[in-house]
């Protein structure tokens, strides 16, 4: 992609969302468009457990309140708040929460390993 002529423009209103993993998804920028990275809109109310095997995640709070469990922690979420997920690590989100998700490298919609529940 040429960075001086080629750029994206999305619009959240315009993504028809589906129901995925985590939740509601709506895809903004995808592995399709070319990117480096990833960046997915999501409604969040009860994620199944899951990992990443190449794929590192940075969630950003945009509104609500949750919990999310990281492996054998469990942390509080709430607007503005920021989490790194590497590679590897079981997670899962739940409450009712709308996030920001950048996916890094991009492929993260082939790269979910759901885990059984507990």
């Amino acid at each position: 992609m040429n960075a001086t002529s080629n750029f994206i423009r999305r619009d959240a209103a315009e993504v028809k969302p589906w129901v995925e993993t985590c939740g509601l998804i709506r895809p903004l920028l995808e592995e399709k468009d070319g990117v480096a990275a990833e960046v997915h809109h999501l409604e969040i109310t009860d994620a199944k457990l899951h990992y990443h095997e190449r794929t590192d995640e940075i969630y950003y709070v945009i509104a609500g309140q949750g919990r999310m469990s990281l492996d054998d922690a469990e942390i509080e979420l709430r607007k503005g708040v920021v989490v790194y997920v590497p590679r590897g690590v079981n997670h899962r989100a739940c409450g009712k929460l709308e996030v920001l998700v950048t996916c890094i490298p991009r492929g993260v919609l082939n790269d979910v390993h759901e885990q059984p529940a507990n």
